[in-house]
């Protein structure tokens, strides 16, 4: 998916309904600027619980991780909407 979106004279870009409701961004939401290269990624920001149990996920199916294995894995993952 690609949408073009115009920056306004403040600097700002509405991020589009459609990648809102996706992401469920709210009001007040935290979002994370990944910057790799010449492109941004942007992604919800997790809650410390939110990450805790996605960390936990992975303990209770047995496998013995690396904090940067965990990294890499979240890295590549990605929701279905």
């Amino acid at each position: 998916m690609e949408i073009t979106r115009e920056i306004n004279e403040k600097g700002q870009v509405v991020i589009p309904i459609d990648i809102r409701r996706m992401l469920d961004l709210k009001k007040k939401s935290r979002i994370v600027f990944q910057i790799q290269d010449n492109e941004v990624k942007i992604k919800k920001e997790l809650s410390p619980e939110m990450w805790l149990k996605s960390f936990l996920k992975y303990r209770v199916k047995g496998k013995s991780l690396t904090p940067e294995e965990i990294d890499k894995i979240y890295e590549q993952s990605y929701d279905l909407p």
